[in-house]
This record gives C-alpha cells, structure tokens and sequence, in this order.
C-alpha cells in the first residue's frame, strides 16, 4: 500500500499533536491537584486511623479528587488515540501498542477509582471499629491497582521512546528521558511489592520516578504544541531506519 501524500497527512498530525498537548497540560493540572493535594490530605499509608479521619473530614474533597482522575482516565484515552495518529506514518505497529499499553494503564486507573469510592461509602455509611481498617483496604486497593497500571504506563513510555528516537527531527534526548521515565515506573511497582518497608525509601522512589517523568513528560507535551503549531510534515522515520518502516507507513 503506497502512502498518502504530506498534504493529506500534515493536516491531521498536526491537529493530533497539538490535542495530544492540551490534554497533557490538562493532566499535569489534574493529577498534580488529585495526587498531591487530594491524596495527600485524606490518605495515610501506615495509619488507618488517619485515613478514616482524612475521608471523613475531607470527605467533599476527596470526591472532588475522583473527579479529577475520571477526567484524566477519560483524556488519557483521547491521548492514546492522538499519539496513534501523529506517530502511525513512522511505525504503525509500534504505534498501535504503544496506543494499547496506555489503554491499559487507563483501565486500571478506573478500576482503581472504584475502590476509592469504596472507602468514600464505607466511612460515610459504616461507623463501626472495623470500619478504618476497611477504608484503609480501600485506599490501599486503590492505590496499588493504579500503581499495577503505572507498570503499563511505564511500557507505554519505553514504547514512546523508541517512536521518538525514529522519528525525523524529534529530539533524541527527549526519547532517552523518557525512556528512563517508564523504566522508573516499571522500578517504583515492582519495589511497592516487593520491599516490605517501602514507606522507608518513598521519598527516594518518588524522585526516581518524578525526576525523569516531570522532564520527559513536560518536554514531550512542549514538542507535541510546537509541532500542533507549525505548518510542518508529519514526522517521518529516520534515514537510517530500516526499509520495512516505509511499508508500514499508512
């Protein structure tokens, strides 16, 4: 199958990138609100008495703070979609996975939203002795199911990484960044699981994974408004990529 000419692609790349861009600037918005000022006001992970006591203080808050990540689970199923758009002329294939695997981050975020409805019900509706270890179960459900997705997440920027690095005038650095963003994703999952007292070394998971993640992200959803506004061709797999890569080119 032969491609399109520049002029029937540019048009829709550059529509895809910069959407995919807004609804990144959406999310920085939202997450940073959910995850570090929601979440951190209700949810205690070594106390479940502080957490029944944050949900039930805080209670309007922390519906607030779903909504936010309902809104992010519903843009990031619109951003999978704009990356498989803008990214399909270099790598079809590659570009159809790197789609699903944020799909599936999607899908266990959602899941994960229910359980944090779960304790919302449980200490508003249930005011018992077990009721705090009961919400903590939930926030804690919630909480390593959207991490599971993380995982998912991470495969979705290694994947996005290699798009990157074969595609023509992308910035190369931006794809190593990011890279090491989705490797840390993958790292911070597998320690929730594996080292017992995590809560000892949050703090330097967290900046493990921050670091890379605040720079890859910011500086892709930076390249994705630039690309949106010029009246560029669409990105185009490198020289040096092998022939194969043309064919699958729609």
């Amino acid at each position: 199958m032969t491609a399109p000419s520049t002029a029937d692609q540019s048009s829709p790349a550059r529509s895809a990138a910069r959407w995919a861009g807004l609804g990144y600037l959406a999310i920085f918005v939202l997450a940073m609100f959910a995850n570090f000022f929601v979440l951190e006001s209700v949810y205690d992970l070594e106390d479940a008495q502080a957490t029944l006591d944050g949900v039930t203080a805080d209670g309007d808050l922390l519906r607030w703070g779903i909504i936010a990540f309902l809104a992010v689970f519903l843009i990031d199923i619109a951003i999978a979609w704009w990356l498989y758009v803008l990214f399909r002329p270099v790598r079809r294939d590659l570009s159809l996975l790197t789609a699903w695997a944020r799909l599936v981050y999607t899908v266990f975020l959602g899941v994960g939203l229910v359980f944090a409805f779960a304790a919302l019900m449980i200490a508003e509706d249930s005011p018992s002795e077990g009721t705090a270890t009961d919400v903590q179960l939930a926030m804690r459900s919630f909480e390593m199911t959207w991490l599971i997705g993380l995982t998912a997440f991470g495969v979705h920027l290694v994947l996005l990484a290699r798009l990157l690095w074969a595609t023509s005038g992308a910035p190369r650095w931006l794809a190593v960044v990011l890279a090491v963003a989705g490797a840390a994703y993958v790292a911070d999952t597998v320690a929730h699981i594996l080292i017992a007292d995590y809560a000892a070394y949050a703090d330097v998971f967290l900046a493990v994974v921050a670091v890379p993640s605040v720079i890859g992200e910011f500086g892709l959803t930076v390249w994705l408004l630039l690309i949106g506004a010029q009246r560029i061709a669409v990105p185009a797999a490198r020289a040096a990529e092998p022939e194969h890569v043309s064919a699958l080119r729609d």
